[in-house]
């Protein structure tokens, strides 16, 4: 057997129906957007979390704009900062050596160096030529002022030889190639006037604290002394104390609390003060010890951890990889990161650097990541906060709203079982439907006997609020005599949503086809041509049923009239005219019951009209006629198949009793797979019911002698309530339904109520 869907599509081919109103996807975003909504109206809990989602998405984007420009400031902020400390260092260092240059040049000192280069190289005798003291005493005689002006704390003067001939410390006089000042001295006899990075001392200097020890750092300034014929015969050099100057300046690149810039050597060594000494003392970083600096005592290296937060490295610090920044520089970067990277403490740090290859040496300006990004930290705690807020009041209005809601389903549970809503009192359930129950009811005041339709307490929202309110409001514009009343219309103080329509104590079709059996074709006649009295004012009004069976027609002995017969439950009707009111019908999605559907409803549901109504009262007559339906089928997709591509079998091969061709000719007329050739109004089929010669057989004395017959039985039946019968009673016909979606297909066609 073919797939339905290629039965659906050779369907297509053979005939053109009319263009749809919708695709499946626009019917099926409206429809998800629409319960979105709906669903959002219900739930106030959901706000506040949709509140956080979207605090987070804008926190998000302001916390990375925000961090993309405080990086870039902080980044600019450092580089000038580390600029202005350059150039300031730069700056002290082309002093100092223009003023070494001015004095290597000076006569007197030449003289003396030339003096004191002969006595060394043998040139004279030394018996012609003054006592070497005593030109080394003029010698620093003649430095004195210079010394004293520039803060200089001694010199010496180094041959080619690197051979110290005269110095303020005696102790160096004579000493060659001394290795601390080997790197410096090169430079100068290179012709090069030089400033070089603080060093330990050789000789014995004065401390803070007035005593003399060696170890103490000094920088030296150097120029080269010339010959007459412009060669380098000697080297002058200044000693400098890094403390009074070059220290001093790069203290001043502090920034905040935590902010510092200092200097470090080719070897990774700190030739600089901290600013964090005192603290490095604690750390074990440095010698608790009197007068104890940072300066030539600590490494700039990673210790693998925060050691300001408890951390405590497991090796040993020459063991240690160098600092991030300091590595790159050493390698002759300048650079900077703002991404943090560890500092010597181990503490995260963001900064830049610059390395100044000719004196050896970088410089850095650092600050902690907690300072840098504090203005991050509080906005990320205030949006912390606000997610802490919404979060509690979405958890309070959830709390709130389950608290409420069952509060309110046990105020309108309460109403019901006191039995009263509004001024209708309820005596006994009758039916049950998917969208909620029936009751036989009777007016307070009226004492008029009433079915009141109530929604299902299960099912109070705003979704199935409008369409219970649709349903009232679509049955509520029909007037026609055999389509059923409605009353009332209302909602208790407890919330639960009602209506009341009259009470039908007859027999529905498809009952009454079980119980007694086929029906004469005269009977069938008149009842058919009542329902096409129905549904003709509906379809005059744009309306279309699209569930017309057995189960939703009603047989009643009414008002002194036998055999009157009532259509019930317009809950599925399309509004052609209005597509806002289609679109709560879902249309789209397969509605109705399969053993009356058209085949267009089974194709296309969004494109059915009245004649679709008219193929389900052909398909009823059938049964009515012949106790069976048009097609017998073992599952809903075979029975669809049928309907779309199987022509059906005429009633009078399925029945033993006559059947007028004329009637016959009428029901498959109604049954034809193009909409073109059926009846094309609910008055054109019965014009055709009228051209059967039995069309007026039924008489007002055979139906009052049936329902004599048969009214204690059925009035009986009708009064039972639903506890008491053998199986809930509900909308379904016999066959399974067909409907997609269950807001499509919530029928209350009961067999006692309307």
């Amino acid at each position: 057997m073919k797939s339905l869907k290629s039965f659906f599509h050779q369907s297509g081919k053979k005939e053109h129906s009319r263009p749809a109103h919708m695709t499946w996807a626009k019917s099926t975003v409206g429809r998800s957007v629409t319960r979105a909504t709906l669903f959002l109206k219900q739930q106030l809990w959901i706000w506040p979390i949709i509140a956080v989602l979207l605090l987070s998405a804008i926190g998000f984007g302001t916390r990375t704009a925000i961090e993309r420009t405080m990086k870039a400031n902080l980044e600019s902020g450092l580089k000038t900062i580390l600029e202005l400390e350059t150039e300031m260092l730069l700056t002290l260092f082309k002093v100092q050596e223009s003023t070494a240059e001015t004095q290597a040049r000076d006569l007197e000192t030449r003289n003396y160096v030339y003096d004191l280069l002969a006595h060394t190289d043998g040139i004279v005798e030394a018996e012609a030529l003054d006592d070497v003291e005593l030109i080394r005493r003029k010698l620093s005689k003649s430095l004195a002022p210079v010394m004293s002006t520039h803060n200089y704390s001694g010199y010496f003067v180094a041959d080619k030889k690197h051979e110290i001939l005269a110095s303020s410390e005696a102790s160096l006089v004579g000493r060659k190639e001394v290795e601390a000042y080997e790197s410096f001295l090169n430079t100068v006899f290179d012709d090069q006037t030089t400033v070089s990075p603080p060093f330990p001392s050789l000789v014995p200097l004065k401390t803070e604290s007035g005593e003399r020890r060696t170890g103490e750092p000094v920088m030296y300034v150097s120029a080269p002394i010339r010959d007459e014929n412009f060669q380098v015969v000697a080297a002058l050099a200044f000693q400098i104390r890094p403390e009074r100057e070059f220290t001093r300046l790069l203290q001043l690149g502090r920034v905040g609390q935590s902010g510092e810039t200092y200097a470090f050597n080719s070897e990774g060594l700190m030739i600089s003060n901290s600013r964090f000494d005192h603290d490095l003392i604690l750390l074990g970083l440095l010698p608790d010890e009197p007068g104890t600096r940072s300066l030539l005592k600590l490494q700039v290296r990673d210790p693998g951890g925060d050691m300001t937060a408890g951390y405590r490295p497991g090796r040993r610090r020459s063991e240690m990889p160098l600092t991030l920044m300091a590595a790159s520089a050493i390698d002759g970067n300048s650079s900077s990161n703002v991404e943090g990277y560890n500092d010597y403490r181990g503490v995260p740090v963001i900064g830049a650097w610059n390395w100044l290859d000719d004196y050896d040496m970088g410089i850095t300006t650092e600050v902690d990541v907690a300072q840098a990004y504090r203005p991050l930290v509080i906005l990320q705690r205030t949006f912390m906060g606000l997610y802490v807020l919404l979060g509690i009041s979405a958890i309070a209005i959830f709390v709130f709203t389950v608290i409420v809601a069952h509060l309110r389903q046990e105020a309108r549970q309460a109403a019901v079982e006191a039995k009263q809503l509004g001024q209708y009192t309820l005596e006994e359930k009758i039916g049950a439907g998917a969208m909620g129950e029936v009751y036989r009811a009777y007016h307070s005041m009226l004492r008029r006997p009433t079915a009141v339709k109530m929604l299902n307490l299960d099912l109070v929202n705003e979704a199935s609020i409008a369409r219970f309110e649709r349903e009232v409001q679509i049955t509520c514009k029909l007037n026609n005599p055999h389509t059923v009343a409605i009353y009332d219309f209302g909602r208790t103080p407890e919330g639960v949503f009602y209506y009341a329509m009259e009470y039908l104590d007859g027999i529905d079709l498809q009952t009454l086809v079980e119980r007694y059996g086929p029906q004469p074709e005269a009977r069938v006649i008149h009842i058919l041509k009542q329902m096409c009295s129905s549904l003709y004012e509906a379809h005059s009004q744009g309306l279309v049923h699209r569930d017309i069976k057995p189960a939703n027609t009603m047989l009643n002995d009414r008002g002194g009239e036998p055999d009157t017969v009532k259509v019930l439950d317009f809950g599925l009707v399309k509004a052609l005219d209005d597509e806002k009111q289609a679109k709560l019908s879902s249309a789209g999605t397969l509605t109705g019951t399969p053993l009356y559907m058209s085949p267009e409803s089974i194709q296309t549901p969004h494109a059915i009209d009245a004649r679709s109504d008219l193929y389900a009262v052909g398909a009823v007559g059938y049964f009515l006629l012949t106790g069976k339906p048009v097609f017998d089928a073992q599952s809903i997709v075979e029975l669809c198949n049928m309907h779309v591509t199987v022509e059906p079998e005429p009633p009078s091969g399925k029945t033993s009793q006559p059947i007028s061709e004329e009637l016959e000719n009428a029901l498959l007329s109604c049954l034809e797979k193009s909409l073109a050739k059926r009846p094309q109004t609910a008055r054109d089929l019965a014009i055709l019911l009228d051209r059967s010669p039995f069309a007026t057989e039924w008489s007002l004395n055979e139906a009052a002698s049936w329902w004599r017959r048969h009214n204690r039985e059925i009035h009986a039946e009708s009064h039972r309530p639903l506890s008491e019968m053998g199986a809930t009673q509900t909308d379904d016909s016999p066959a399974p339904s067909a409907s997609e979606n269950d807001e499509d297909g919530d029928s209350f066609d009961q067999t006692v109520i309307g």
